[in-house]
């Protein structure tokens, strides 16, 4: 299993949809780094409940000794952002919660991201596309190109993450797709993180589909226990 100790920080945890775990793995990576020092965890967006102490905010899951949770945009509707902000008349201001995932902390930051990728936060602007604007650092020149303009995909500055994926049906294409949406807007994958507990998935199933995973990633893939 990976170590998540040795996980760099700040570091997203991401997912392929709705209830793959992401909750889950980041409360796991939270409690684990709380073991030998402070941890912020932050989650930008959040839909379904009404209040930072609500039983089904992520927050109150997260929240325990050694680690600070918290949540910046809450939105009543179980639905996308963009369709839970429009049905209470509100437009999220993206660059107020990208400086808010900014802000400095104690110890180390970890930041959870709502639904899929690509689930849309305002019009035309998904959430992949918000969090890679914001995420970009200006890219070092390399040899013969003075302007910088040529560049490779991990000069771009993101902060990494960690992707969570189902176990069993379905995962092998969403994974992919998310991994490569990921790679080529310049992400850095840490590991692939399937969790078989989300839909029930049997062990050997699981164990197949990760099998085949590694041998279209260039990165680690683990089952969740």
């Amino acid at each position: 299993m990976l170590d998540l100790n040795a996980l760099p920080h700040p570091l997203w945890v991401l997912g392929t949809g709705t209830d793959v775990g992401k909750t889950h793995v980041a409360a796991r990576i939270a409690r684990a780094w709380a073991a030998s020092g402070p941890v912020t965890y932050r989650k930008p967006f959040q839909t379904g409940v009404d209040r930072a102490d609500h039983p089904g905010a992520d927050a109150s899951a997260l929240a325990g000794p050694g680690i600070t949770a918290e949540s910046h945009v809450l939105l009543r509707a179980p639905r996308s952002p963009l369709s839970a902000a429009q049905q209470e008349g509100r437009t999220l201001d993206l660059q107020a919660a990208a400086d808010w995932c900014r802000r400095p902390a104690d110890g180390r930051v970890l930041l959870e991201g709502v639904d899929g990728l690509m689930v849309p936060l305002a019009p035309k602007v998904h959430f992949l596309a918000w969090a890679s604007g914001w995420e970009a650092l200006p890219p070092p020149s390399l040899p013969g190109s003075p302007s910088g303009a040529c560049r490779r995909p991990q000069d771009l500055g993101r902060i990494p993450c960690v992707l969570v994926a189902l176990g069993g049906l379905g995962t092998l294409n969403h994974t992919l797709l998310s991994a490569e949406a990921l790679m080529m807007r310049g992400w850095r994958i840490e590991a692939v993180l399937l969790n078989p507990g989300a839909d029930g998935t049997p062990p050997g199933i699981a164990g197949e589909n990760a099998a085949l995973l590694r041998g279209f990633l260039p990165i680690p893939v683990h089952i969740l226990d």
